[in-house]
């Protein structure tokens, strides 16, 4: 079970099953509000037995901080990742227009 605030009353409310739009929404607002993350190229997609973060960061370590905060905040929440790293990297040589 999976533990939520639920908006209207303001209280703690039990979700039984696969997490809802709410949880899917807190998530969201986490990922886009939260200082430490201010990550708006992540997508929450709901799914049968959990939910799924897609997306692309620009580290390792930038996609592993942002499944701990999602972990730490939704611990019974099962969470899924296909956050992709890209490359940002300066370029190594000179490229040349024709």
């Amino acid at each position: 079970m999976s533990a939520y605030r639920d908006h209207a009353a303001g209280t703690p409310a039990v979700a039984a099953g696969a997490p809802d739009e709410y949880v899917e929404a807190e998530i969201q607002r986490l990922l886009a509000e939260d200082p430490a993350v201010a990550e708006q190229g992540i997508t929450v997609v709901r799914r049968e037995r959990g939910l799924v973060l897609y997306g692309e960061v620009e580290s390792p370590h930038r996609r592993e901080e942002i499944l701990r905060r999602v972990a730490e905040r939704f611990p019974d929440v099962p969470v899924t990742s296909d956050i992709g790293v890209i490359r940002a990297q300066a370029p190594t040589e000179v490229e040349q227009l024709p």
